[in-house]
């Protein structure tokens, strides 16, 4: 099953506290492995008007886009940024599908057109990557690790960080109150 353009939603009791709460959207899945990006993790520094002066770009846009936090995409490559975001967007450059609304891209070129207002109209920005090796994945999912629900832009993209986790559980109808921590196979 190709989980690419899914999202992954953390269960209680997964073990690995940097997953914890998270809802990652699949941006990429086969049987080399998979990625994806953490889309409920807002980084406490750098926000992007630092991170576009790290890199040497001005931020001439004056709508809110400079407020957009950097999100925690995942522990992987952590000093590499990725940007999850609509699809009318085409930069020119290389972009990768995820689903039928959303894109990921990793070149500079993003970032100049998100600082010129230019960008994508809707976007979150990321540091680092969730990724698995063969098989990894599909063993966390049987071992309880996470929850697979049908990608969603509007929640992949919306800012309610803090509520996120939730509100992926309950596009599956699920009450986070009623979750264990314990696998049960049949």
């Amino acid at each position: 099953m190709d989980l690419s353009g899914k999202i992954l939603i953390a269960m209680p009791g997964m073990g690995d506290q940097r997953f914890e709460h998270s809802v990652i959207m699949v941006c990429a899945h086969s049987e080399e492995g998979a990625m994806g990006l953490i889309v409920n993790k807002p980084l406490p520094k750098p926000d992007l008007p630092d991170l576009l002066e790290q890199l040497g770009i001005t931020m001439t846009a004056s709508d809110d886009s400079s407020e957009r936090p950097i999100l925690f995409g995942g522990p992987v490559e952590t000093g590499r940024g990725f940007v999850l975001h609509s699809t009318e967007w085409d930069g020119g450059g290389p972009v990768m599908e995820v689903g039928e609304e959303l894109a990921m891209t990793a070149t500079r070129d993003i970032l100049e057109d998100i600082a010129a207002g230019n960008g994508p109209d809707r976007a979150v920005l990321a540091l680092g990557y969730a990724g698995w090796g063969p098989g990894q994945l599909e063993q966390e999912i049987l071992d309880n690790g996470w929850l697979i629900a049908d990608g969603d832009a509007e929640l992949a993209l919306s800012g309610d960080y803090a509520n996120k986790w939730v509100r992926a559980l309950g596009t599956m109808g699920i009450d986070p109150r009623t979750l264990s921590a314990t696998a049960g196979h049949a």
